[in-house]
């Protein structure tokens, strides 16, 4: 009975390997794709820039309108005198 779900898990493992190894070339063969031809990938970023600009200058508009300037980050080192 163990041996029989032992024997199943692993099957279900190797099936589950197969097909992480299947998603991994599919992706390689689509990274390969755009690395001989990058033009479908430079429309779809220029796409999402045309997307994002308004967004980006209403933000800029509104952080230029708020008459407050943006808080200084705190300092990411602290320094401690030793005397």
């Amino acid at each position: 009975m163990n041996e029989d779900r032992a024997h199943e898990g692993i099957e279900h493992l190797q099936a589950a390997a197969k097909e992480l190894i299947a998603a991994a070339r599919a992706f390689l063969d689509v990274a390969e794709d755009l690395v001989d031809d990058p033009a479908p990938l430079l429309a779809v970023v220029s796409v999402l820039g045309e997307v994002a600009a308004p967004f980006v200058a209403r933000g800029r508009a509104a952080s230029a309108t708020d008459g407050q300037e943006a808080p200084e980050p705190a300092p990411r080192v602290q320094h401690i005198r030793v005397s």
